[in-house]
């Protein structure tokens, strides 16, 4: 039997997707898994800001268009990138075992955001990284910073930035901690990580088939954590064009969540950390969202996108 894996061709997508086709050739000897490399709207278009486009999905339609075409089976992503709806006759099938979820501090010169200098320039597009870094540091000049991670250190090695903020499990995946003086990971209790955040997310044809042979890549704790995100996100209906930080930490049969949103310069934002049982997990991503939400967060999340996109993001 063959299977076909949709991909992009970035030096982090291809490790992904040749990380799965690994495992799934080791566990089925006689499976023969090939890649299907192709660029998507996300990777041609380097100069905008993904809010501005149309956000992270730009990253996934083309993948899921070969798949509808039935040029490829299943497809693999950074689980932070996939939106939590799909087109019909895809689904979502499997999240892997996770990395670490926080983001980096990633410097040539600083080992910290502590150590910066007064109005020291980070680089960084996202708005909920924008959002906690002035939110801690409100002296921070934060510029708008695109392309994959090699890029991105590529500007930071030329002098564009004091600093970049990155995901630990792509530089670790990559290893790329020996190319740069400081690689960081950044205190949750100071930057609050992205929904799915270093776990990967396994898009298929929607086949009994396909899921009954990929479902051992699938890990329970990964799965527990990353519900309760995807289900804050999608009660909140935001995606990269609002900054939304959520992260659940299972523990035993104890959850630590966190969630914050707020204006992308750091002020009026809505913070919340607890702990729950794990058996709640199905029910409280959507729970903690309607909190937020009775707490006027719809409201701050218009003003945010508006402000992304008529001041932070203006041409």
């Amino acid at each position: 039997m063959k299977l076909t894996i949709a991909t992009r061709g970035s030096k982090l997508a291809l490790w992904q997707a040749e990380h799965i086709q690994a495992r799934l050739e080791t566990h089925y000897p006689n499976l023969t898994v090939n890649l299907a490399v192709m660029k998507t709207k996300g990777d041609k278009i380097l100069d905008t800001p993904l809010a501005k486009i149309g956000g992270k999905g730009l990253f996934t339609k083309e993948l899921e268009e070969a798949m509808l075409r039935d040029e490829a089976q299943l497809a693999v992503h950074s689980l932070k990138d996939v939106p939590v709806e799909f087109p019909e006759g895809l689904k979502l099938s499997v999240i892997t075992k996770r990395e670490n979820p926080r983001d980096a501090f990633v410097s040539f010169n600083y080992k910290t955001i502590d150590e910066l200098p007064k109005n020291a320039v980070v680089g960084t597009t996202s708005l909920r990284r924008r959002m906690q870094l002035l939110a801690y540091r409100d002296d921070l000049v934060i510029k708008n910073l695109r392309g994959n991670v090699n890029t991105r250190l590529r500007k930071l090695k030329e002098g564009e930035f004091d600093a970049i903020i990155l995901a630990t499990a792509g530089i670790t995946r990559l290893g790329l901690e020996k190319e740069v003086d400081f690689v960081t990971p950044i205190d949750k209790n100071i930057m609050i990580p992205a929904m799915g955040q270093a776990a990967l997310g396994i898009e298929i044809v929607d086949s009994g088939d396909i899921e009954a042979k990929i479902d051992f890549l699938n890990d329970e704790d990964a799965n527990i954590e990353t519900k309760i995100e995807r289900d804050f996100v999608e009660a909140l209906e935001g995606g990269c064009q609002v900054p939304i930080g959520i992260n659940a930490e299972l523990n035993g049969d104890k959850i630590l969540v966190r969630a914050i949103i707020g204006l992308p310069d750091g002020t009026q934002m809505q913070k919340k950390e607890m702990t729950i049982n794990k058996d709640e997990y199905q029910t409280f991503g959507k729970k903690l969202a309607q909190e937020f939400i009775d707490n006027g967060a719809r409201e701050i999340l218009k003003q945010a996108e508006d402000m992304a996109m008529n001041v932070i993001f203006e041409d």
